[in-house]
């Protein structure tokens, strides 16, 4: 089966662990987020304001060819975070909180809109949602140097819009995983059970598609 899963969630909520877990279990081709290659995160970081329009430009396009590669490929694929989560969470984020213009805010989000024309959509979307305390600790372990300054506001900022996003998709089923009583890390229970549901959920899409409509979006491990 060729397929393509999209892996949502905020910083710190397991995305490139799952993403491993699943390409392994699919045999598919697993995907990772261009976070080290981006030669804006640094200085956003130390000065948002500054550097937030040029962060956003740079994981727009290094995510869309990114997208459009992984839709050639002759498997599936599973995706570390989507470009709609760029677009939706990320830069609305920063135009909301005055780090990115008027201007600057429609310019990207026009450019976005010209290239959705060309994205193939996920046939399935797992959004990992955790709270910020959640979010904290496993920042702090994983020990990425640009991360240990976020702040919990701006965490919950981004949870929050994770929230109302995944909320208004229709066109794609989504499960949606709590991972504050998860440890994807080391629960390899739960994680089975989780990846059945994937399997079980992928199956049902294909059938929908081959009836002519889509399956309507489910819970796991709540």
């Amino acid at each position: 089966m060729k397929g393509l899963i999209g892996i949502a969630g905020n910083i710190g909520a397991g995305k490139t662990t799952l993403t491993d877990w699943l390409a392994r279990r699919l045999s598919w081709d697993p995907h990772y987020e261009s976070v080290a290659d981006n030669p804006f995160l640094q200085d956003f970081y130390g000065d948002m304001g500054r550097w937030a329009f040029h962060l956003q430009i740079y994981f727009l396009q290094s995510r869309y060819a990114d997208h459009l590669r992984l839709c050639e490929g002759e498997r599936g694929a599973v995706q570390d975070r989507t470009i709609w989560e760029d677009v939706e969470i990320f830069a609305r984020n920063l135009y909301q909180m005055g780090h990115i213009s008027e201007r600057e805010w429609l310019t990207y989000y026009r450019l976005f809109h010209n290239m959705c024309q060309f994205l193939r959509k996920p046939d399935l979307l797992i959004y990992l949602r955790a709270s910020v305390d959640t979010l904290q600790a496993r920042i702090r372990t994983r020990g990425r140097s640009y991360e240990q300054n976020i702040s919990p506001e701006y965490l919950q900022r981004l949870n929050l819009l994770y929230e109302d996003w995944i909320g208004r998709i229709r066109d794609i089923p989504v499960i949606r995983v709590d991972v504050d009583h998860l440890d994807i890390y080391s629960d390899r229970g739960k994680m089975r059970q989780l990846l059945d549901s994937v399997e079980a959920e992928l199956a049902r899409r294909q059938l929908s598609l081959a009836l002519g409509h889509l399956p309507p979006p489910q819970d796991a491990l709540r």
